[in-house]
């Protein structure tokens, strides 16, 4: 499928692209570009082919999930200028 002059100017148009004369032929040939290797790429022969999530098929290296600091919420709560059954309390923001 290639693109005209006329396609690459409505094309503009609808998307609020503003386009200069000289800017539309070389606009043209570039969309005609990524048009055909889309085709091309359409063309491929994929039957058989399982997909892939990930091109590298890699996988990730995950560190073992442990706690490594100590529980400080009651020191933490000592500090705050107000505390109710384990929670802060704070002003209301919204009415």
């Amino acid at each position: 499928m290639a693109l005209e002059r006329s396609d690459v100017e409505k094309i503009a148009h609808l998307a609020r692209l503003g386009l200069n004369e000289a800017d539309i032929p070389r606009t043209t040939e570039t969309l005609n570009n990524i048009l055909g290797l889309i085709d091309a790429m359409q063309a491929v022969d994929t039957d058989g082919i399982d997909p892939m999530a990930h091109p590298l098929d890699a996988t990730q290296r995950l560190r073992a999930d442990s706690v490594t600091e100590e529980n400080r919420r009651d020191a933490y709560q000592a500090i705050a200028p107000a505390v109710e059954n384990g929670l802060y309390l704070v002003p209301k923001v919204i009415e």
